[in-house]
This record gives C-alpha cells, structure tokens and sequence, in this order.
C-alpha cells in the first residue's frame, strides 16, 4: 500500500513537474508597447519605450530613432535581449507576463544596472503639469562646470511641442543621438537608451538657465549648466587633433579578422584617397559615422578612395575583440578593412600610444583624411550624427565636398 501511495505520489509530482515545465517553455513575450526602467544613482529611473513585435523582435524607440533588435532568446521564465551591434545585453526574467526583472549588462566593463519592464506602458516620462517654459532653440552648456579636470563644452539643441521635448547635446568630440522627455513646470527629463549608452538628465529650467544633472548609466553622474544663446557655436572640429612636429605621416601595421597585417603601404591604398577611422565597436557615435561611411563606400568605392577602420576595443581579449568587430561589420555590410589596433581598454592615451604621431586621440570617432600623395589633409575629431539635423546633413554635404577636391587633385 505504501509502495502504491509513493508511485502515486511521484505520478502527481512529475505531472505537476512537467506542467510547470510546459508553462515555462510556452512563455512568450507579449506583443505590443512596453515600458523599460534602468535605476541609475540617486533613486532617479531611466526610462525608455519599445514594442514586441508579433515575431518576437523589437523596436526601440528614441524620439526619431528606431532601433531594430532581433536577438531575443527566451527560455522558460528567462530571457535575453542582445542589442545590435554594441555588446550589452538584458538578462531577466519574467516576473509575469507582464513584466520582466533583470540587469542590463555590460560585461567587458564590469557594469550592472537594474532593469524593469511593464507591458501596455506608453509615456516615456509622466506629465503631471502644464510647461512653464519652452527651451526650443540653442543652449550654450558647460559640463561639470567646477571641476576643470573634467569640464567640457556642449551645445543644447532642443524642440519642445506642449510638454514633450526632443533634441541633444552636442559636444567638441560628437553628439549625445536622440533624447526625448518631459516639461513639468520648471523641471526636465530627458533619456536615451540605444544597446550602448543609458543616459538621463534632469535639471530645473528657467527662461534662460538650464540647470541640472547628467547621468551615464549607474557609474557616472555630473552637474551641467546651459545658458540660452541661439548664436553660439563650437569649435572647429578639424582644430583638435594634428601630426605632430617631427612626423611628416601616418604610419600603423594591425590586424585584420584574418591575421593578416594591414598597413598604408599596402597597395591597396596606393594612389588613393584614404580615409582612417579611429573607432570602437561600443561607440553609438561610432556606429551613426559607419552607417554614414558604408553608404558613401558603396557610391565612391570605384573613384579611387578607400576607407580603413582602426577598432580601439575595451573587449577584454583578443578573441572577443575580434567577435565585436565581426558583429558590427554583418551588421552594418561594412565591406572595408577593420582592423583591432587595441584591446583590453579604450584609454584614449593608451590609444594615442599605438598612434604617436598624433598629439592626442581627444575622442571615438577621429578621421583622418590622406591624400593620394600619402599626406594628412586633415582630422576630423568627432562626429554630428543624424540627432543633430541640419548639423549632420551640413557634415555630410563638407565630407563629401573635401573628398571629391583630393579627389580631383
């Protein structure tokens, strides 16, 4: 009796077992919108939006931007969302099927942040009030205006319609892509999450001050003030980053995915104008110019111009470096050479070392514009991406004007 009451009970157990089993491989991802939350410090959230399509992708969404992510792994009460591209990811799990727990992880930086998502949510950031200001128009902004080992300029770009706010901040050494948030009375919010970079800002808002805090993820967090000034301009991105007295070219020997060594001696490169990107596959700023490089390659790759990327990569090994630089270029077709000049860290002097004839590498991305004689013409620090509007369609118009006159030469 005993032994029929056990075999009974183990029935029960394996049925419920593979019941629960069941009702975990069955989870799917609901589709429609959904709210997502990063915590960042002081107890601030980091908001963003996407929709789950019905084939499981997603959409991000970043005022104008969206982000098309279709790497999405579910198994059981677990999921995994790889972003394109950049290395981060979200691993969670679902609490129901409503919502998901879990961390966005940034492995080769040892960063984790808590992450929330609810399903049906639709306001990025609440409006609980009438706008006491508008900040449409030009902002001349200081970042960490008190510390001068860290204080940078920028230049606020914004749109406001009612309560919602767009635009960015432009900076000396590229553009912070697409921010959108709220006005509540006299205080904004502003976020963007693309895969890489988790920004927040908030601040208190006058009619002509901005006054506030910016906040990368949960490890960085700065003050940063703005003045209203619609003729404010920063300096020349070609001023920055130069050859340094006693080189008369640039010079590097890396790998390629290959193995195989690539220099500006090689005949590829003979005779041509050469453009040489200084990048890192963890760069949204990187990614928004590659998108931008590849489509001018494919017009121009028959006109004597060649493009080769030089990847400064904090993947912590050679072979993760390498899988990086592979995913970006499936991602984005990149049909030129990317070559891994660095590893284990994107220290800009430690970069700058694999490049002594440069005073500095000041920022990700840099382009170095070579001449069919083999001489640098100029380098570009930075990039205006597609956030920054006339800005990018006024870069893409100078880019392409300055490489048709080496061209002609």
């Amino acid at each position: 009796m005993k032994k029929n009451s056990f075999l009974i009970l183990l029935v029960f157990i394996t049925f419920v077992s593979c019941k629960e089993d069941n009702k975990r491989i069955d989870l799917d991802f609901k589709s429609g919108p959904w709210r997502a939350t990063l915590e960042v410090q002081d107890n601030e959230q980091l908001p963003f939006l996407f929709e789950v399509m019905d084939d499981q992708t997603l959409k991000i969404f970043n005022a104008e931007e969206e982000i098309d992510v279709d790497e999405v792994e579910i198994n059981g009460d677990s999921i995994t969302i790889k972003f394109p591209v950049f290395e981060g990811y979200v691993a969670g799990k679902f609490v129901d099927s409503l919502t998901i727990s879990g961390s966005f992880i940034k492995e080769s930086l040892d960063r984790v942040v808590p992450f929330e998502a609810k399903y049906g949510e639709q306001d990025r950031f609440e409006v609980t009030s009438r706008a006491k200001y508008k900040i449409t128009g030009n902002w001349e902004t200081v970042f960490s205006p008190n510390n001068e080992e860290d204080r940078y300029i920028a230049k606020g770009i914004f749109k406001q319609t009612g309560n919602v706010v767009t635009g960015t901040f432009r900076t000396t050494t590229g553009d912070y892509r697409y921010l959108e948030g709220v006005m509540n009375n006299d205080e904004l919010k502003l976020s963007t999450f693309d895969g890489a970079h988790a920004f927040l800002f908030t601040a208190k808002v006058t009619d002509s001050i901005i006054n506030g805090y910016f906040y990368s993820g949960n490890h960085w967090k700065e003050p940063f003030v703005a003045k209203r000034n619609e003729n404010y301009v920063l300096p020349a991105a070609d001023s920055f980053t130069f050859i340094k007295e006693g080189y008369d070219k640039l010079a590097f020997n890396f790998s390629d995915m290959a193995g195989n060594m690539i220099s500006l001696d090689d005949e590829r490169f003979k005779d041509k104008v050469v453009l040489v990107q200084i990048m890192g596959t963890w760069c949204p700023n990187c990614m928004d110019e590659t998108k931008y490089y590849v489509d001018f390659y494919n017009r121009n790759k028959n006109k004597n111009v060649e493009i080769v990327s030089l990847a400064f990569e904090y993947a912590k090994t050679k072979e993760k470096a390498f899988k990086s630089i592979e995913r970006l270029k499936k991602k984005l077709k990149v049909d030129y050479p990317i070559l891994l000049a660095q590893f284990g860290t994107s220290n800009k002097q430690k970069a700058q070392e694999k490049l002594p004839m440069l005073n500095h590498v000041l920022s990700y991305p840099t382009t170095i514009f070579i001449d069919k004689k083999g001489e640098v013409r100029k380098i570009h620090t930075g990039f205006n991406g597609p956030a920054t509007g006339q800005k990018y369609l006024d870069f893409k118009k100078d880019f392409e004007s300055f490489v048709n006159q080496l061209l002609n030469e």
